[in-house]
């Protein structure tokens, strides 16, 4: 079964400093139709002015999953980290029993375009941790490239979900496959470009649900970056 998500079907926020869309309920926007899937809770595509940022707040019990497409996001927690995070970077914070942190654009100049994902623990209270990699273009280009899973498989930041998470670049004639386990669900998001997913088309901001499906095949790409989500039920 496949489910198309268009783009302009997500929710929205317009905050002034900040821009967010919302694949998911989340915040003042509700749909009973859209509260998650799978173990995957949020996608908010996030675009944060010059100078602006989210002040120190809390999370619990949750695996966060930071992606930035352009720009830097300048992070703190109540762990001790202070780092920043760029375009090829993942970010994973694993909220356990309880961290405060804070997200800011450093920049001037220039917007921050990121995506924040929330998925959902196998258990609760486990111990805060953080965790960030690079992964060159060269990686994702043509292929998918594991970013995070529960075992840190080919350099992945680890989650505490038996979800995986891949990241890849298509363009032209490049394509791939990813076998789909019974009993597991697909989840394509789109960030940019166009790209066809077993036959469905998607244009940026486009997602793709898939139940009871042996495969996700991606082709046709026209300067997509797209991220592509095995879930459990």
């Amino acid at each position: 079964m496949l489910e198309l998500r268009k783009s302009g079907d997500r929710g929205y926020a317009d905050h002034g400093w900040l821009q967010s869309w919302h694949s998911f309920s989340f915040a003042d926007y509700h749909d009973p139709a859209h509260m998650g899937f799978g173990a995957l809770r949020v996608i908010n595509e996030d675009r944060i002015a010059a100078g602006k940022g989210f002040g120190t707040h809390p999370h619990r019990d949750m695996e966060i999953v930071t992606y930035v497409l352009e720009g830097n996001v300048a992070h703190r927690d109540s762990m001790g980290n202070g780092t920043t995070i760029q375009p090829g970077d993942v970010q994973r914070m694993s909220a356990g029993r309880g961290v405060l942190h804070s997200e800011f654009n450093p920049r001037s100049d220039l917007a921050t375009h990121m995506l924040q994902i929330w998925i959902l623990p196998d258990r609760k209270g486990v111990e805060p941790g953080y965790e960030q990699i690079h992964v060159d273009d060269a990686e994702k280009r043509g292929r998918l490239r594991l970013v995070a899973d529960a075992d840190g498989s080919e350099g992945a930041v680890r989650l505490h979900s038996s979800t995986r998470l891949h990241a890849g670049l298509f363009d032209g004639e490049e394509w791939d496959e990813l076998p789909l386990a019974p009993q597991r669900l697909g989840y394509v998001y789109l960030a940019r470009g166009s790209l066809h997913v077993n036959g469905v088309a998607l244009g940026t901001g486009d997602a793709l649900k898939l139940q009871d499906e042996a495969l996700i095949r991606l082709a046709h790409g026209q300067q997509a970056e797209v991220l592509v989500f095995d879930l459990p039920r």
